[in-house]
C-alpha cells in the first residue's frame, strides 16, 4: 500500500519548503532510517528520512522547486503499485482512491541537520550508510562511494568515514572539486576554499585554474540565486511591499553605557567565559522598554493585533550569502550575564549553520547591530511578521553640546523602523526616546 510523503510543516509561520536534494531515484529501495530528501526552511537545512520500506514510487518535485507545507512530493511503496501522475497536492485523495488507503500516512521523518547544502551535494551516490556517516562524509567533503563499509550488505557507518579520513589526509574539498582539479592537472593544496572551515568548491578550482592560465573572464560571474540567498531576498520583498515602513533615527550618548561595561566586563567573563558585549547591553535595554511599551511589541495576524506577552528579540547574524535571525527567548527576564551567554551560543550556531528551528522562531522584535563597521546609520527593514527592527550603527565620537560647553561624546545612532499600519508614529517616537534614555542612564536597568 503505498505511501504518501508529505513536504513538512515546521513552524506555525512556514509557507513553503524549498527541496534542495533527493537522495534516492525513482525505483530505487528505500530502508527505514535512510535519508530520502532534504528541504530548506526557515534558513534551515532539514534532511527527511525514510521509516517505511519499499520502493520509491514517484517523485514529483525537482531540486530547487518550492512546495506549499503538507503537499504530497511523492510516494513509497511496492514497486508495481498505481499512483497519480501530477502532485495530488495536500489532501493526496487522488492517491487514497487508487491505493485504497484511506488515511494515507507520511513515510518520512524529520531530521536536523547541522551542516548546510553544499552546492556540490553527491546526490548521485547509490551507498548503503547511516545518516551519521552521511552527515560525516559531507561535513568532510569526501564520497561515500570511496569508503568501505563494515556493515551488512557493505552499510557504511560513522566510524568507517573516520578511519577512511585517518588514512587518506587531504584539503577538505568536495567529491565534485576532487574530480575538476584532477581532470585539469590543478593541486588541491595551491586552491583557497571559500566555504565554512576552508573547504574548497568546483568554483574554487576553476578561479584558481583560470588565474594559473591568465584566461580573462569573457563574461560577468553569473551565480543562481538560491538557498539562502533566495529566502531572504523572497522575505525582504515581502517585508517592503505589505508593510508601509517608517523610520526614525536618533543619536544616543553612551558615555555611561561605556562606563557600566567595563565595571561588568571581568565578573561577567568570569562567570561565563565570554566578554560583555555593546549588542547585550542594548539587547538589555530594548528588552526592558518593550515592556514599557507593548504596543511596539505586537504582530498584525489577519486584520488582527496581537500584543505579546513575551519578549523575544531575534538577533540578525551576517551569514555565508545571507542573514540569520535567531532569537533569545524571554530577554526581559535575563541578566547580562546570561544574555552575553545566550547571544555569544547562538551568533556561534548561526555562523556554523547549526540552529534549531526554535531557536529561529517566536520572535517579537528584531534587532540590527551593524556597529562593527563603519556605518552611522541605516534604515533596516522590518523581519515580518514582527511590527518593527532596531537598526543600530557604530558608536564614534562627536562635538556635542554639554551644559553650554563643546565636548566630545562617543554617540551611537539608532533606527527605529516601523510597520504604520499598526504603529503611529508618536508611540514609536516615544519607545526610541525612552531607550535613549535608559542606555544614557544604563543604572535604571537594575531597578
Amino acid at each position: 500500500m503505498a505511501k504518501e510523503i508529505f513536504m513538512p510543516k515546521l513552524s506555525s509561520t512556514m509557507q513553503v519548503g524549498t527541496l534542495l536534494q533527493w537522495f534516492k531515484d525513482e525505483g530505487e529501495t528505500v530502508e527505514v532510517g535512510e535519508p530520502l530528501f532534504e528541504i530548506m526552511t526557515d534558513k534551515i537545512n532539514i534532511e527527511v528520512e525514510a521509516y517505511e520500506e519499499g520502493t520509491l514510487i514517484k517523485r514529483y518535485f525537482s531540486e530547487d522547486d518550492e512546495v506549499p507545507v503538507n503537499h504530497v512530493i511523492g510516494y513509497i511503496g511496492n514497486e508495481n503499485e498505481s499512483v497519480p501522475e501530477t502532485p495530488p497536492g495536500e489532501s493526496g485523495a487522488e492517491a487514497s482512491e487508487e491505493t485504497g488507503n484511506s488515511q494515507p500516512e507520511s513515510s518520512a521523518v524529520l531530521l536536523q541537520s547541522n551542516e548546510a547544502a553544499s552546492p556540490e551535494s553527491d546526490n548521485l551516490e547509490k551507498v548503503r550508510a547511516t545518516p551519521a556517516a552521511r552527515r560525516m562524509a559531507k561535513e568532510k567533503g569526501i564520497s561515500l562511494v570511496q569508503v568501505p563499509g563494515s556493515g551488512p550488505n557493505g552499510r557504511v557507518h560513522k566510524s568507517d568515514v573516520k578511519v577512511f579520513l585517518i588514512e587518506n589526509k587531504g584539503p577538505n574539498a568536495t567529491p565534485l572539486a576532487k574530480k575538476v582539479a584532477q581532470a585539469e592537472g590543478v593541486e588541491l593544496t595551491s586552491v583557497s576554499g571559500t566555504g565554512s572551515n576552508g573547504k574548497i568548491y568546483r568554483n574554487d578550482v576553476e578561479n584558481t585554474l583560470q588565474v594559473s592560465n591568465e584566461i580573462p573572464s569573457a563574461s560577468p560571474k553569473r551565480i543562481k540565486m538560491e538557498g539562502i540567498r533566495k529566502i531572504v531576498a523572497k522575505r525582504m520583498l515581502e517585508s517592503k511591499t505589505t508593510a508601509p515602513h517608517v523610520t526614525l533615527t536618533s543619536e544616543i550618548d553612551m558615555s555611561e553605557a561605556i562606563k557600566m561595561r567595563k565595571q561588568l566586563l571581568g565578573n561577567i567573563e568570569k562567570k561565563t567565559g565570554y566578554r560583555l558585549s555593546y549588542t547585550e547591553i542594548i539587547l538589555k535595554a530594548t528588552a526592558y522598554m518593550l515592556k514599557q511599551h507593548p504596543n511596539i511589541n505586537a504582530s498584525l495576524q489577519g486584520d488582527e493585533i496581537v500584543y505579546h506577552d513575551v519578549v523575544n528579540i531575534g538577533l540578525a547574524v551576517a551569514v555565508d550569502n545571507g542573514l540569520l535571525v535567531p532569537v533569545v527567548k524571554n530577554a526581559d527576564q535575563k541578566g547580562l550575564a546570561t544574555l552575553t551567554a545566550d547571544c555569544k551560543a547562538l551568533g556561534k550556531a548561526a555562523r556554523e549553520n547549526k540552529l534549531k528551528p526554535d531557536e529561529m522562531s517566536g520572535g517579537t522584535f528584531t534587532i540590527s547591530n551593524l556597529g562593527m563597521y563603519a556605518v552611522d546609520g541605516f534604515t533596516p527593514v522590518i523581519n515580518q511578521p514582527e511590527s518593527a527592527i532596531l537598526g543600530v550603527g557604530r558608536i564614534n565620537e562627536k562635538p556635542v553640546g554639554v551644559n553650554g560647553n563643546i565636548e566630545l561624546r562617543p554617540m551611537m545612532s539608532v533606527s527605529l523602523s516601523f510597520d504604520h499600519r499598526i504603529i503611529d508614529g508618536a508611540p514609536a517616537a516615544a519607545f526610541l526616546t525612552d531607550l535613549k534614555s535608559v542606555l544614557e542612564q544604563p543604572f535604571e536597568l537594575f531597578i
